[in-house]
């Protein structure tokens, strides 16, 4: 995978309240959890919520959809485990 994209959503999972939020996401698993349940858990304004789930989201490291008026965040799977394969492709190769 491209650095770059490894390096955005490393980024984006840099700052303490976007990875509390990304934690809380991957406790809900694929069914994923509403916006609301995230919102009252971490108790974090609706503002400021919003603003770190566009950057999840621009990172490619979760997905939402709409479900009559709840909002539902999942986090993408495959991209979490692509930045994971990526930090240990090389582990212990060392360099002889």
């Amino acid at each position: 995978m491209d650095i770059e994209v490894i390096a955005k959503a490393l980024k984006e999972l840099g700052h303490p309240t976007r990875l509390a939020v990304f934690k809380r996401l991957v406790k809900a698993g694929e069914q994923g959890v509403s916006v609301g349940i995230v919102q009252e858990e971490l108790n974090v304004p609706g503002s400021t919520l919003s603003h770190h789930i566009s950057a999840l989201a621009s990172a490619g490291l979760i997905k939402q959809r709409r479900e009559g008026r709840a909002l539902y965040c999942v986090v993408e799977y495959e991209k979490l485990l692509s930045v994971i394969v990526f930090l240990q492709d090389e582990c212990c190769i060392g360099e002889q």
